[in-house]
């Protein structure tokens, strides 16, 4: 298995890979370099017979994955935008969902935009209860775009999502738990063992059955929802609205829509 990552950590430990992203100082945020990275380690661990499941997860305390890079497509127009939206669900956020050995997201403090999608894509999610979650594409002149629409909506139902993502508003992990985001929230200390501990209890059940029920559950979800986010989230950018958003943020100031 792979290990020479410059912006994630693989750890294989008994049967499970422990998958860190490592931009602890640009607080785990998703640029290109570490999405091909995400999808060669998650590719690998797939195919190595000896991992049962897999811990995605991110440095430090502070956060999972903070969002995407902004600044890497700040200037980008409608067609790169639908090509950014469909290139990195194909590659990662997909493979993580349609993957036929579960990949548990361990929380461990900011997940928001595309971190919050990744966690999403993920079979369960724990937090930590420091943990803060949302989707604030809305400030920025968005959607989102790597699933969150979909995956949001079947996770806590329409009503739940449509406020989160249209408030662009934060959420703490209890609110997460009780609406059905996370799975379990537990202390940042124990949040690795948990997910440990889930994982081992899944390995003890049939490899073969696992893959099947993970395939049958994916296949009552439409793969539709997908595709008219990708068009709705390509066709905001060049607007007006996300060229104030992206340059509010890139200016640290509110913008004004």
């Amino acid at each position: 298995m792979k290990t020479d990552y410059h912006n994630i950590i693989v750890n294989q430990d008994l049967s499970t890979c422990t998958i860190s992203i490592n931009r602890e100082k640009k607080l785990n945020a998703l640029n290109k370099d570490t999405l091909d990275e995400l999808h060669h380690a998650i590719i690998d661990a797939l195919r190595e017979d000896n991992v049962k499941g897999v811990i995605l997860t991110g440095t430090g305390e502070k956060a999972f994955v903070a969002g995407a890079d902004i600044a890497e497509f700040s200037t980008f127009d409608s067609k790169e935008g639908k090509e950014l939206a469909r290139e990195e669900q194909s590659k990662v956020f997909d493979v993580i969902h349609q993957a036929s050995k579960p990949i548990i997201a361990a929380i461990n403090g900011f997940a928001l935009g595309g971190g919050l999608e990744l966690a999403m894509a993920c079979h369960i999610r724990i937090a930590a209860d420091h943990a803060l979650m949302g989707l604030p594409e809305v400030s920025l002149g968005l959607i989102p775009g790597y699933g969150g629409t979909q995956r949001l909506t079947q996770l806590v139902g329409r009503g739940h999502a449509l406020e989160i993502i249209l408030t662009g508003d934060m959420i703490d992990a209890n609110k997460a738990l009780s609406i059905g985001l996370v799975n379990y929230v537990v202390p940042l200390s124990d949040l690795i063992n948990k997910a440990n501990t889930l994982l081992n209890k899944i390995a003890t059940r049939s490899p073969r059955a696992i893959s099947a029920a993970i395939r049958a559950v994916n296949a009552s979800l439409s793969n539709e929802g997908y595709e008219t986010e990708i068009n709705e989230f390509s066709n905001l950018f060049g607007t007006e609205e996300f060229k104030e958003g992206v340059l509010a943020f890139l200016e640290k100031r509110k913008p004004n829509f």
